[in-house]
């Protein structure tokens, strides 16, 4: 991959614009992770995001390790994501979470490791732990002392950036103007596509030098357990289909041009080989000025995501405006 295909991070690591998002609805077998993310790296995907919480970290150690024996990539080609989950924010677990994430990796450190939500959860085994009535157990905790813990990953070398997820701007200073940082999180990873482009978000991210990573970039995958599945799909949307055809691209792509084009690292996933090797192709093709603000327009502060899960907690990041 070459340069202008990665960006810098502010502690001069870089990570490849396009990566491969190993979340899964819980109906789709692990099997098909293993498979799709051999199919990603065979297609030129170098960067692949992965997650405690999505419970395939096993399947995806497995195909990286599989294509580095084939020979096909260097672990050093590999730009590895994953999260440390709610349940492990008190410091005492954060370096235990990722080292049992590395064991289920079957690799000595990732690329990137982040906090996935700033909302700690009760610690144990489940990994959303509810009472008798559903009602989410939250544990108490402070973020700056898992950034602390987070920053003790990187000096340890299990971790070469550290970043975060889902965070707001409120939260992002409060790591930023903690006393003592070490570290400043490389990147936050939050949910970014035409209909929600988190304009002041990037603002504020690109001002202090962190990277805005998008999921959801395709409109999420539509898992009943998350969203409403009444609210529109994303790639049937017209305007995005006018530009598309204009290009003669699909959809899809132009949803992920647009991401990078504003300089904001872009997450695609998809179990269809068709398409996970289309959505390499993001690099051989321009969007116009006018492209890029027919799109922008699109803008309608439509979350598919909420994280209800969060609701309720005083660090709920989806309280403030952004």
């Amino acid at each position: 991959m070459d340069s202008k295909q990665r960006v810098k991070l502010s502690d001069g690591h870089f990570i490849p614009a396009l990566g491969y998002g190993t979340y899964k609805p819980e109906e789709v077998p692990n099997t098909e992770t293993l498979k799709a993310t051999k199919l990603a790296i065979d297609a030129g995907f170098r960067h692949i995001d992965t997650a405690y919480a999505y419970l395939v970290e096993e399947e995806v150690g497995q195909a990286i390790k599989s294509k580095i024996a084939e020979g096909r990539v260097k672990r050093e080609d590999i730009f590895l994501t994953s999260k440390l989950w709610c349940t492990f924010h008190r410091p005492e677990l954060v370096q235990d979470s990722l080292k049992t994430s590395l064991k289920k990796l079957g690799l000595d450190y990732v690329d990137l490791y982040i906090i996935h939500f700033p909302v700690p959860l009760k610690p144990g085994e489940e990994i959303f732990p509810t009472d008798e009535q559903g009602k989410t157990l939250f544990d108490t905790g402070d973020i700056c002392a898992t950034w602390e813990a987070m920053e003790k990953c990187k000096d340890a070398g299990l971790a070469k950036s550290i970043g975060v997820s889902n965070f707001n701007r409120r939260q992002l200073e409060k790591i930023l103007n903690k006393p003592g940082l070490k570290y400043k999180p490389v990147c936050n990873q939050v949910e970014c596509h035409p209909y929600f482009n988190q304009s002041k978000l990037l603002d504020f991210c690109k001002s202090k030098d962190i990277i805005l990573v998008a999921f959801g970039a395709l409109g999420t995958q539509r898992d009943k357990k998350w969203m409403d599945l009444s609210f529109p799909v994303l790639l049937e949307d017209p305007v995005l289909c006018a530009i598309a055809k204009k290009h003669n691209r699909s959809p899809a792509l132009i949803a992920l041009r647009y991401q990078v084009q504003r300089g904001v690292v872009v997450l695609a996933q998809s179990f269809k080989e068709k398409n996970i090797k289309e959505n390499v192709q993001v690099f051989e093709f321009q969007l116009t000025p006018e492209d890029m603000k027919a799109i922008d327009a699109l803008d309608r502060n439509l979350r598919y995501l909420p994280a209800k899960f969060t609701e309720g907690h005083p660090e709920c990041p989806y309280a403030d405006e952004y």
